[in-house]
């Protein structure tokens, strides 16, 4: 019984410690540093307390390696499952609308104080309009679903997160 637990209890300290680590990595990259450091700093504690635990005993024990990995691929997935609910970070969406959405789509983003550009263009069916919109990127899927909804799925949506930003309207800074 003691050995189920002591297989448990590294299971989950190492979900745990992965998770955070896949947090850590995002708020680095965000510029997050002073959370970035803290988590580190954590993570470093749990880390410290699996490895002595499997360690010691790894060549008597498959089952200490197995809930080790285990808990390791397990962290990876709730850790990133955790960041993507956060969605730290900034992104823009450019949209290609035609003529007949182009109306629609900006009284959507005045009536939501958004900020956004229009450039008139040309594609394969004629005339078309690129509308860029920068905003938080936990709002991106939202933001998506609604202008595809407004353009009845006649849209071509394309996000990508921005590392770096100054000025505009409506940007939440």
């Amino acid at each position: 019984m003691e050995i189920v637990l002591t297989c448990l209890a590294v299971f989950a300290a190492k979900v745990i410690e992965i998770g955070i680590s896949s947090i850590k990595t995002t708020c680095m990259v965000k510029g997050e540093r002073k959370l970035a450091t803290a988590l580190a700093f954590i993570e470093c504690l749990i880390w410290g307390f699996v490895v002595s635990s499997v360690i010691t005993s790894l060549s008597s024990n498959v089952w200490l390696l197995l809930s080790y990995c285990i808990g390791y691929a397990t962290g990876l997935f709730v850790g990133s499952v955790i960041e993507s609910k956060i969605a730290l970070g900034t992104s823009t969406i450019s949209m290609i609308v035609g003529d007949e959405y182009l109306a629609k789509v900006e009284e959507h983003l005045k009536n939501h104080n958004q900020g956004y550009s229009v450039f008139d263009g040309r594609g394969s069916k004629g005339p078309v309009h690129r509308v860029e919109v920068t905003l938080p990127r936990k709002d991106v899927k939202g933001a998506i679903k609604k202008i595809r909804t407004i353009c009845d799925n006649n849209v071509f949506l394309v996000s990508s997160e921005v590392s770096r930003f100054t000025g505009g309207y409506g940007v939440r800074k």
